[in-house]
């Protein structure tokens, strides 16, 4: 099978040896608008495509992280939901709780993405292998990635991170061969 997906070579001889990937939530995993219900809580929209990337992610042995400034009850469903075991809720110094996980896991800075929007996610993107952004980010974080995806935060951008790290890893065709069978 052929996939049709297609990265910039440089690109992905950035993305090969990642173990790792960090994520905010706001901007990056939604579209970053805060919804209220009539009561006051939070409602959070999720892209199901970004979820299977994350998924996917973590089949190939690759550690998706979440680091975010906020905390609410479907932001934890949610993460609980796709398994992600790393996670740092109401975190506005993200750079400590990265080092956290790295140290947990054993692994270094250079073995890491991440993707943010905003400037609470520079400390850690600027330290990672491979920066991303979605086009929705603060134009001080597109000009510190590395790649800035097509897809808006929210609306498949984390599935596009998680795509091309499947390929440079060279585990995308025998995952999108496993899903036809």
């Amino acid at each position: 099978m052929t996939p049709a997906l297609n990265f910039a070579p440089e690109l992905l001889l950035r993305a090969q040896g990642v173990r790792l990937v960090f994520f905010d939530v706001d901007g990056v995993l939604t579209d970053g608008g805060l919804y209220f219900g009539a009561t006051g809580e939070t409602i959070k929209r999720f892209n199901t495509l970004d979820g299977h990337g994350l998924k996917l992610l973590a089949r190939a042995g690759i550690t998706p992280a979440v680091i975010t400034g906020r905390d609410s009850k479907p932001l934890r469903v949610r993460l609980a939901a796709l398994g992600i075991k790393h996670v740092h809720y109401g975190t506005e110094d993200k750079r400590p709780a990265a080092e956290q996980t790295l140290g947990a896991l054993g692994l270094e800075w250079n073995q890491a993405a991440a993707m943010g929007d905003d400037w609470t996610d520079l400390a850690v993107m600027r330290r990672c292998a491979l920066a991303c952004a979605p086009p929705n980010a603060h134009e001080e974080v597109r000009a510190a990635a590395h790649h800035v995806t097509r897809a808006r935060g929210g609306h498949g951008a984390v599935r596009e991170l998680c795509d091309l790290l499947l390929v440079a890893s060279g585990k995308y065709v025998d995952l999108l061969e496993e899903s036809a069978r």
